[in-house]
């Protein structure tokens, strides 16, 4: 058997309930198959880079899977003629990454910096206000001619 990371996107109507039954569902297709899931991951409700189905923001889900091709193909089956499922792409990998996804690793960082503002009030650079330095300089003969 082949090892897979599978993700999903689901429709962002559907709650994270929802969410689950479908990885469950789809876990179940796996298993079916002969195959097994190891993590299982559900990134939550995120904006996507562009319109998908005119859709701005989508539920992402990502499965590790060790099944056979013919599996994975049923389960991208079912997952195509399921109306809540966006879009798909299973990746065939040499071995499962230890611990939390990436996703999720950026996120318990931005929580234990204060946010997404990096841990900066306001969100905004604390720059001292005042005439920046390279206008300070005092004007040359042809720029106060040309005036």
């Amino acid at each position: 058997m082949a090892l897979y990371e599978h993700i999903f996107l689901a429709r962002k109507d559907i709650s994270g309930q929802q969410v689950d039954a479908l990885i469950e569902t789809f876990k179940g297709i796996i298993e079916e198959g002969g195959g097994t899931v190891g993590k299982t991951e559900n990134w939550g409700l995120k904006t996507l880079p562009y319109r998908v189905r005119k859709n701005r923001k989508a539920h992402y889900a990502l499965m590790n899977i060790d099944a056979t091709p013919e599996a994975v193909g049923e389960m991208e089956r079912q997952m195509r003629l399921n109306e809540d499922v966006l879009r798909h792409m299973t990746v065939r990998v040499e071995e499962h990454e230890e611990g939390p996804s990436a996703p999720l690793r950026k996120s318990d960082r931005d929580d234990r910096r204060g946010g997404r503002s990096g841990g900066r009030p306001g969100g905004r650079d604390e720059r001292p206000r005042g005439p920046r330095p390279d206008r300070n300089e005092t004007r040359s003969e042809t720029d106060t001619a040309a005036e």
